[in-house]
């Protein structure tokens, strides 16, 4: 059985258990001002931009490699059987478009 406790015992009790009390109300309190959430979800919303700009720099940086790598070769020098195919048709694409913005314009 437990032993009887004094009533200086029982008081000692209570102070410390309203001073865990407070120090977890503080606590709370400081959880639950705007300034901490507000803080918070910027550091969660900042942490999500971050992630996210970093996988779309990884994807476009493994895009150009993938692209570099198809129009140069190992040792630097253009791929010119993937080069000029790409120039004609890009100039033609260029030409199409002046073409049809002076017959709107005329």
């Amino acid at each position: 059985m437990s032993e009887a406790r004094t009533p200086a015992q029982i008081e000692a009790d209570i102070v410390r258990r309203r001073e865990q009390l407070a120090v977890t109300l503080d606590e709370i309190g400081v959880r639950m001002h705007p300034k901490t959430i507000i803080g918070d979800a910027k550091a969660r919303v900042a942490s999500s931009v971050d992630q996210t700009a970093g996988r779309a720099f990884v994807a476009v940086n493994r895009a150009v490699t993938e692209v570099k790598g198809r129009f140069v070769a190992e040792d630097g020098t253009p791929r010119l059987e993937r080069v000029v195919p790409v120039a004609l048709l890009a100039i033609g694409v260029v030409g199409l478009l002046a073409v049809s913005a002076r017959r709107r314009r005329g």
